[in-house]
């Protein structure tokens, strides 16, 4: 059986990559700001903990080892910003600092703890970006950059560490039905109201009109079992690749 440890995992993209690593035979220790009665439903092994503070991932990663003996997979999925619609301008430094925080180094100090015993193992991380990579918008910017970073230090971690054993790739999804689209205050409901229609309509529509040639959202469930796959070794080549889950909303080549 091999260990894994899923950060951000309380609901959303982390408590379905949970959820399927489980499935797929994995002890998994999940950490969140607040552990949901959903994410205890999905593994016994859940720690509460502050990824954005100096120490919280190394907190983590500490208890990981203590409850696991060692981590053959690291999931670095926590992360998020607020929406600026006052544009760059509007941002603040304590605005970036907690972006930045929450999104990049959140990853750099959980990898940088897991290392160690990755390296032992042979193991592998996997990072959880987002098309904003790619698409930056205004209302996202400083998300979307630190995205971007997340994707840069995904390649050069895996062109250091690859000759080692270990590979390290991220996973960029687009829109996820997850509740930043659907409950209440969310993004989704924001966009709804402004628009007049009920959030469900929004929800239906919003893909197409992002641009999605399947007309639909990305279901978390299908970023868990993209983690599973590369998990699973049966494409032991991918490695310092950034592979978009996006219903086709990225059209550039």
């Amino acid at each position: 059986m091999k260990n894994a440890v899923v950060t951000g995992a309380s609901r959303g993209i982390g408590l379905a990559v949970v959820r399927e690593l489980v499935a797929a035979g994995y002890r998994v220790v999940a950490g969140a700001r607040t552990v949901s009665a959903e994410l205890k439903a999905a593994t016994p092994l859940t720690s509460p903990v502050d990824l954005t503070s100096p120490e919280g991932p190394d907190r983590l990663i500490r208890h990981a080892l203590a409850e696991l003996g060692g981590v053959d997979l690291l999931v670095n999925n926590v992360g998020g910003g607020g929406t600026r619609p006052g544009g760059f301008l509007s941002v603040t430094d304590e605005d970036w600092r907690r972006t930045l925080d929450l999104t990049l180094y959140s990853t750099i100090r959980a990898t940088r703890a897991a290392l160690p015993s990755i390296l032992e193992r042979r193991g592998q991380v996997v990072n959880i970006g987002s098309v904003n990579a790619r698409l930056p918008g205004v209302a996202v910017l400083d998300y979307s950059a630190a995205k971007a970073a997340l994707v840069n230090l995904g390649k050069s971690l895996a062109e250091e560490f690859g000759p080692r054993g270990v590979r390290i790739n991220t996973i960029s999804p687009g829109p996820v039905r997850t509740e930043v689209w659907t409950a209440p205050g969310s993004v989704g409901d924001h966009l709804a109201a402004q628009a007049g229609v009920p959030i469900g309509e929004l929800v239906e529509r919003m893909p197409e009109l992002m641009g999605s040639s399947t007309g639909r959202f990305t279901e978390p469930a299908e970023v868990g079992a993209l983690v599973v796959f590369l998990a699973s070794g049966k494409a032991p080549n991918i490695s310092g690749s950034d592979l978009v889950i996006d219903g086709g909303m990225v059209k550039t080549v």
